[in-house]
Parts: structure tokens; sequence; C-alpha cells
């Protein structure tokens, strides 16, 4: 059966396009979704392009194709809504800031667990030599090496954890269970471009993240601010690994993005220009 997008809907005519994380899969934003679509939000969290298949399908694709797959999925949701806020974890964070650069008129965003680099406390030595990596990932017969994903599984929930380490194939369906160096090598790609075009990004943005991160270090959220244009608010979380938006502060997660979402400005969140990405 192949994997499908999710589809919510609200009351409010406000909608939020929900973007999942690198190997992941809509399935991985469905409890946010709940809760936001309870708070009257439009839901919708498409697949990305590459993902929902297997490592080979992902390694065909680039970051560029992400986002133009994201762009697509945009411009059929707005139709159906009058408004499009943006959220996402991890990869689909940074590429739901650069689809704001391509869709101006997106109201505001939202990014879980910003990673510019893995360098949380449980990553493997080699993960943190992003220079490195970046230099030799999309080698062939290197672009296939890639590690899977081990205990506590960005997840601080021991009901959730128990349940990662005893579903076969994971805990999310869809989602690819090892992340190829070639696949990392875009994510690091994608990083550096919303670097250098973050200041022409006026989107206000709500940046979220676990002061325990396993995967990803806080720096990472605090470089993202430093990175935008636009206003932004930082709030770091106590209770949560990386996986934020399905772990213990679930709950706070999608009652601080509601919130954030119905108080955004409307028509001041660019600066009147489209970035060129």
């Amino acid at each position: 059966m192949s994997v499908q997008p999710l589809r919510l809907a609200g009351r409010s005519g406000q909608g939020v396009l929900l973007i999942h994380g690198l190997t992941g899969a809509p399935a991985e934003m469905k409890p946010l979704a709940k809760r936001l679509a309870r708070r009257g939000f439009d839901v919708a969290a498409p697949l990305l392009p590459g993902h929902g298949v297997d490592e080979a399908t992902l390694l065909r694709t680039t970051w560029r194709d992400w986002l133009d797959g994201l762009c697509e999925a945009y411009d059929q949701f707005a139709i159906e809504v009058d408004a499009v806020h943006v959220a996402g974890i991890c990869v689909g964070g940074a590429l739901g800031l650069m689809l704001a650069a391509e869709r101006p008129t997106i109201r505001a965003a939202a990014v879980y667990s910003m990673t510019f680099e893995y360098d949380g406390w449980n990553m493997p030595r080699f993960a943190v030599a992003a220079p490195v990596i970046q230099l030799v990932a999309n080698l062939p017969g290197v672009r296939r090496l890639g590690w899977s994903e081990t205990h506590p599984y960005g997840l601080k929930d021991e009901r959730l954890r128990g349940l990662a380490e005893r579903a076969p194939g994971g805990l999310i369906e869809g989602a690819i269970d090892r992340l190829p160096l070639g696949a990392l090598f875009q994510m690091y790609r994608l990083g550096r471009r919303l670097e250098r075009i973050g200041k022409a990004i006026a989107t206000p943005t709500l940046i979220l993240h676990a002061r325990d991160d396993d995967m990803s270090h806080p720096r990472n959220a605090y470089r993202l601010q430093r990175a935008l244009g636009g206003p932004t608010r930082l709030q770091l979380l106590e209770d949560s690994y990386h996986m934020i938006h399905v772990d213990q502060e679930r709950d706070r997660v999608a009652a601080t993005t509601a919130a954030f979402f119905a108080a955004a400005p409307v028509g001041t969140q660019f600066l009147g220009q489209r970035a060129h990405v």
C-alpha cells in the first residue's frame, strides 16, 4: 500500500501545512494534526518526494526536489483555505521556511527541533563531523552508507519508546529506517542555503526545541534565530527529546503552535519581495 498524505478538516478557514522530517512520513504528524484540527485549523500533511518507499528512492532526490513537491502541495492547499501557516519537524521545519521564501503569502511558520548538524548527545561521532561529511557524503560508494536510529529514538516518553522498539519496520508508517549519507548531504545543503537567504525571510517564526534533544543540540535553534530576518519566538522545552511534536510535551507544542498562528498579523509576514532560493 502506498503512503498517503494526511488531510483533516477544520472550521476556521485557517490552514496549517505540516511537514514531516527526513526519512519520515505524514503519519508522524498525525497526533499534532488532530490537536490543531480540534482547535479549528484545516490541516494538510503531504508526503515529500523520494520518501515513503526506500533508501534508493530517497537517494534519487535532492532538497530542491523536496521543496518543489512542497510547493505543489501548498498551491493546492492554498486554494482550499483562507490562509496558510507551515510547521515542520527538523528538515521539515527548514523546508517550511524555504517554502515561505517561495510563497510570501504564508502567514507564519513553526520549526520544531531545527537541525543544521546532528550534534545531540546520542549521535554517533561521525554524524557531527559535518564539514568532512559534506566533502565525501555524496560520492559514489559512500552516499549509500548510513545509520539506523537507536534508543531512545528521539523519545523521552517511555511508552512511545517501547512501541518504537517493538514495532516491526518502525513506529511510523511509511518511514525509512536508515538515514543514508547521501540524504544527509542534502540536509546540509538545505541548511546552508537557508542560512544564506534567511535575512530575506520575514515570516513570523516560532522555534521550539528540547533543551535535552538527543539528536540536535539547542545551539541549532539559536543559530536559526540569528539567521532569520523576521520576528521570531524561541522556546526551549524541558521534558522532551528530539520528536517534540509526539513526545511528552506534545499537547504543549500543539497549544503553543495554535496560539502563535492565531496571533500572527495579516499582511506583515514578508518584506514585500520573494526571496530567491
